[in-house]
């Protein structure tokens, strides 16, 4: 599960990269700034969701 969680953010990013290039080259820096933010979004959503299943896991370890 980890390695592919790393593929997910990774393959994010490049496509976010991409896009971002061409918007760039297109004049239209403004949407790449936003759809930069996007990405970072997206991505810390992911990893919030992940800190909730720690945390998760974490607290059923420590029941009785």
């Amino acid at each position: 599960m980890e390695i592919n969680l790393i593929f997910k953010i990774a393959g994010i990013g490049i496509f976010i990269s991409v896009i971002n290039i061409v918007l760039k080259q297109a004049g239209k820096e403004e949407q790449a700034q936003m759809l930069t933010l996007v990405g970072v979004i997206i991505v810390l959503m992911v990893v919030i969701q992940l800190i909730n299943e720690l945390f998760q896991d974490v607290k059923t370890v420590f029941r009785f």
